[in-house]
């Protein structure tokens, strides 16, 4: 996968300026008597939100009690670069396979190259998160 900047820089020229959308990884160093990890978190703000944290908000009752050593950040990566790429005019219907977090609704929210007209015929019924990101956005 490339490098995260790259990634971060290339989302960023397709979100609207209307939203204050930020999103993040990092890489957060555990050392503990049973080894030693790396442990990744990628989170997304609009505004002081956090609107999605992986894998915080994503962790079964059964990781829980301990760190998921196994993560999909690659996976979220690839999805990101997928939704990038995918031609705009295919972006409103399309379902991303690979995102098992409903992070392509977050994005299709605050992608400038999507209108109102075609958000609002997508979004008949979606989450207050995906409601408060239309609103700031075509609100303002």
């Amino acid at each position: 996968m490339a490098v995260w900047s790259k990634l971060q820089k290339s989302l960023y020229s397709i979100v609207s300026n209307k939203v204050d959308f930020q999103i993040h990884c990092s890489v957060y160093r555990m050392d503990s008597q049973r080894g030693n990890t790396n442990l990744p978190r990628y989170w997304i703000t609009i505004g002081k939100d956090v609107v999605f944290d992986y894998p915080k908000q994503f962790a079964s009752d059964e990781q829980n009690n301990r760190y998921p050593y196994q993560t999909q950040v690659s996976e979220i990566s690839s999805c990101i670069r997928e939704y990038i790429d995918c031609p705009v005019n295919l972006l409103p219907e399309k379902k991303f396979e690979s995102d098992l977090w409903g992070l392509t609704d977050i994005l299709k929210a605050v992608d400038k190259r999507l209108g109102k007209e075609k958000l609002k015929n997508y979004f008949v019924s979606s989450n207050s998160t995906i409601n408060e990101i239309l609103n700031k956005r075509f609100n303002k």
